[in-house]
């Protein structure tokens, strides 16, 4: 007769059958004392106990969902401050603003954020964003709907994405891809301007 056994773990075998591994007896009730000692541990850890664990670890949740809310509102209200800094480096080329450039410390889906905010700043423009994280490259190209006609941001981030050995694509007014020879970046980038140049003509 098994007097104690506890469930270890219950997992799908085959159709319509789950195997369960437990064990019984004295090993039972080490696995029982272990699994409390570890409860009393995450609760003390909480500064509650294993009685109020639930409501503990419930707060401590809503707690980073907060913080990680705050947190990503830090980074769109930098990126918004950086746009804005970045629109004055802007140069004319035939009635569009061009801007190309290297990104220090920002995340790769911020770029995104950042074009559509360069934009609304720039009006008629093309705009292509850089950014090495551990070594990999991130491009966007945004080009405004005016300016289409003339200069696709799909093939632009191609041509760029190409010199730093990466891919990519998109819709004619925005484009992102990926490279991995960050040293070739600033070469690349300043490939931008004769590019663009040359189909503004």
């Amino acid at each position: 007769m098994i007097s104690v056994y506890s469930v270890l773990s219950l997992s799908p075998h085959r159709s319509g059958i789950r195997r369960i591994e437990a064990v019984t007896g004295e090993g039972a009730m080490a696995t029982v004392h272990a699994q409390s000692d570890r409860l009393n541990d995450i609760a003390h850890l909480l500064k509650g106990d294993s009685q109020n664990l639930g409501d503990k670890v419930r707060a401590v949740l809503e707690r980073t969902r907060q913080l990680e809310k705050e947190l990503q509102q830090l980074k769109d209200q930098a990126a918004a401050q950086e746009s804005a800094n970045l629109s004055s480096k802007a140069v004319d080329l035939n009635g569009v603003k061009l801007l190309v450039s290297e990104l220090a410390g920002i995340e790769p889906k911020m770029l995104r954020t950042m074009v559509d905010d360069l934009k609304n700043q720039l009006g008629s423009t093309v705009i292509v964003l850089a950014t090495v994280v551990e070594g990999k490259v991130s491009l966007i190209a945004g080009v405004s709907k005016d300016v289409t006609d003339r200069v696709k941001a799909g093939e632009l981030i191609g041509m760029v994405a190409q010199q730093v050995g990466g891919k990519g694509g998109g819709r004619p007014d925005m484009a992102q891809a990926g490279g991995t020879d960050a040293a070739a970046l600033p070469a690349a980038l300043a490939s931008v301007q004769g590019w663009v140049s040359a189909k503004l003509q």
